[in-house]
């Protein structure tokens, strides 16, 4: 039989580094870059990697997910292609929710079922990245490797963020720490110069990170998880070091771990550059999401400076610098947003919802009329009213204004918020 190949992407986590974002929806859920969800890039890069047999394992706040999921990736009855969505369930054997990534695919092996030669590809839901996940086939196929982890060159100031490695001269890894604290632990793992000046960029110090993307045979899928491992990282990959076939894909293309608050809003941004250090606008390889079937934007008379318009969005007499702006978002008359991420909303409003909301005393869904908005990100549905000032500056990490608070230095605005005309925060 053909040996299949099946792709599990880890969705099931809290998110709490990227709270309050993840307070209504998880972490793969979170919108990006004005019309896409993160979990859309690790869908994507299967699709463009010729992988079509795709689970996704979900367990809080999963709503908005399965939504997205099941509105966005469809397969004809032909090309034995799907998306399924695997929750956290109870079941006779157990009742317990996800414990750990590890665990999370030790309770849905029965639905994966990998065969002895078959191969999981592990990914993480929530990551920014190009890759052709034939590669790390191909050199887990050459190698004859048991588990083969990808892992990328990061600077040593980041090293106790992740998972490192150090590796042999045939890739092979000999020593794998989580997220090492002590100095001369990182020291110890620092990429050699041999390995470092293959690099494109080879000075500074750096250390090998996982990215949290493993490639198992179903058999050492199996014997990995017949044990009472939690996690990938922590235990099960280092349980191969001895006596375990275990290997490294080296990856030097752009990527970000959106783990943080900070991370995602700088990411975000980033795509608004010139040359963005992620190329939505590659031809060959699409990002895939939802088909909204939303007219163009429409902009009246405004002044933009490196901003992405997602569809369905007005614009009038604005003034946007370095702005994410997502679907169906309305700015009024006379705004001014520098450094801000506008999720759009879900649903455009009519005119008689409109009315509605300000016979209620509310403003309309968007941004009113001659707002000043900085360095904040305002999650979907948000209605801000006329002659708002809304600025992180001078507020320390923590603060919080009913549903405004400020994280990693970063104002965030929450779903649904209300912000009444001449709010200054």
């Amino acid at each position: 039989m053909k040996r299949r190949i099946l792709s599990v992407i880890m969705g099931g986590g809290r998110g709490t580094r990227l709270w309050p974002l993840t307070r209504l929806r998880c972490k793969p859920a979170v919108p990006l870059g004005a019309m896409y969800r993160l979990v859309d890039i690790p869908i994507s890069n299967c699709l463009n990697s010729g992988l079509n047999q795709i689970y996704l394992l979900t367990q809080f706040n999963t709503a908005s997910l399965h939504r997205h999921i099941r509105e966005s990736y469809r397969f004809d009855g032909f090309s034995r292609g799907f998306v399924e969505l695997l929750a956290a369930e109870q079941t006779e054997a157990g009742d317990s929710w996800y414990q750990g990534t590890a665990d999370a695919v030790r309770q849905n092996l029965v639905h994966i079922n990998p065969d002895d030669d078959d191969l999981v590809i592990i990914l993480s839901g929530d990551q920014l990245y190009r890759m052709d996940y034939r590669t790390i086939i191909e050199q887990h196929d050459k190698t004859g490797a048991e588990v083969t982890v990808a892992a990328t060159p990061v600077d040593r100031s980041l090293a106790s963020a992740f998972g490192l490695m150090k590796v042999a001269d045939d890739l092979s890894i000999t020593e794998f720490v989580e997220k090492p604290t002590e100095p001369q632990v990182i020291d110890d793992l620092l990429l050699p110069d041999q390995l470092k000046a293959t690099l494109e960029n080879p000075d500074g110090d750096y250390v090998l990170v996982s990215m949290g993307i493993y490639a198992f045979s179903g058999r050492a899928m199996r014997r990995a998880l017949d044990s009472s491992a939690t996690d990938f990282g922590k235990e099960v990959i280092p349980s191969f070091l001895e006596g375990g076939k275990l290997y490294c894909h080296l990856f030097e293309g752009y990527w970000e771990d959106i783990g943080t608050v900070r991370a995602f809003f700088e990411a975000n941004l980033r795509l608004t550059d010139t040359v963005p250090p992620f190329n939505f606008f590659d031809p060959e390889k699409p990002i895939y999401t939802r088909a909204r079937y939303l007219p163009a934007a429409k902009v009246n008379q405004c002044t933009i400076d490196h901003a992405i318009l997602a569809n369905g969005c007005i614009l009038s007499t604005a003034e946007l610098h370095r702005c994410v702006i997502g679907v169906r978002s309305n700015i009024r008359d006379g705004s001014r947003l520098i450094n801000t991420i506008m999720m759009g909303a879900e649903r455009l409003e009519s005119d008689e919802e409109r009315l509605a909301a300000e016979a209620r005393g509310m403003p309309a869904m968007g941004v009113g009329r001659n707002c000043y908005i900085e360095n904040t990100i305002l999650d979907a549905n948000v209605r801000i009213g006329d002659n708002v000032r809304l600025s992180p500056a001078g507020k320390d990490n923590g603060w919080s204004h009913g549903d405004v608070f400020v994280r990693d230095g970063v104002m965030i605005v929450t779903k649904n918020a209300v912000i009444p005309d001449g709010t200054e925060l």
